[in-house]
């Protein structure tokens, strides 16, 4: 069975940019979309606010109206909708699980919003099982027409970065784009050398060759399984945040894995996904490890 892409909405110019994202993401891959909605009832006091039935209404109502301007730019386009009470969180990550992406909308050089309020929205980016995608107000149609690049960062061995690398191949064949594999490096401190990693090292010639036959490595597979994807391989001496920013005019959107950690105040994700989020222009894919 195809798993559709899911966009989350609250009605916010956010979230409303991530629909549309969404749609023409599903129209590419050509699946469904699935539109949803969390609500809570608010027995405001004082004012006219409606009984619980009346407050639901208005939610299927608003809804309704984001979908019917999204089919009628795509025509064809099998949308379903779902109002769901309850927490966000909860919502969200159950509507991830069952999805091929999630996708909410994020506020630019801040903290995401709407659906995504503070620790809310670690936690979901944390505990889905799928890759959320987060799009900015203002996100146009023409970066993705553009010739941009979807930019993804690459750590570790080929298996650490399997399921971020497929991702990002799969989205550059359905667009058409480039990937550009951005691969990070620091000079290790001197107690991080042992017998196996200098050895290694003089193999390949040094830090920088070793770097570049490692991100080659992983790249390998991809290559050879979307052989119509033009590649560009990126190293750079830099901490893996500030190296994916700096690409981030050449991306249409940035692909990024995450390591969730647990601490005594809830989910937190990785630094580095934490950073780009944060920071980056672009729609930016966080994409669980598995």
């Amino acid at each position: 069975m195809t798993r559709p892409i899911t966009a989350g909405i609250d009605g916010t110019e956010e979230s409303i940019a991530a629909l549309d994202w969404a749609a023409r993401e599903a129209v590419r891959r050509d699946v469904a979309l699935r539109v949803v909605h969390a609500w809570r009832f608010q027995p405001y006091e004082g004012i006219d606010a409606g009984d619980r039935d009346t407050q639901e209404g208005w939610a299927r109502d608003a809804v309704g109206e984001a979908v019917r301007t999204v089919t009628g730019r795509h025509t064809g386009l099998d949308v379903s909708t779902e109002v769901v009470e309850g927490g966000s969180v909860d919502v969200l990550v159950a509507a991830a699980a069952e999805a091929e992406l999630l996708v909410l909308g994020s506020r630019g050089h801040g903290p995401v919003v709407g659906f995504l309020l503070g620790s809310v929205g670690q936690q979901v980016i944390a505990e889905a099982a799928r890759p959320v995608v987060l799009v900015r107000a203002g996100d146009q149609a023409t970066a993705e027409a553009s010739g941009r690049e979807i930019v993804v960062g690459q750590e570790g061995d080929p298996e650490d970065s399997a399921d971020v690398l497929r991702f990002a191949f799969e989205t550059a064949a359905a667009r058409g784009a480039t990937v550009r594999a951005v691969r990070a490096w620091t000079l290790p401190p001197v107690f991080a050398y042992s017998p196996g990693s200098l050895r290694l090292l003089d193999e390949a010639g040094g830090l920088e060759p070793y770097e570049r036959k490692a991100l080659s490595s992983a790249l390998q597979p991809w290559r050879e399984r979307f052989p119509g994807v033009p590649v560009v391989e990126h190293i750079e001496m830099g901490s893996a945040g500030q190296v994916l920013l700096s690409v981030t005019a050449r991306a249409q959107l940035m692909v990024v894995g995450r390591r969730a950690r647990r601490t005594a105040v809830g989910a937190r994700i990785g630094s580095v996904a934490h950073g780009v989020l944060h920071h980056a222009d672009c729609p930016v894919a966080v994409v669980p490890h598995a």
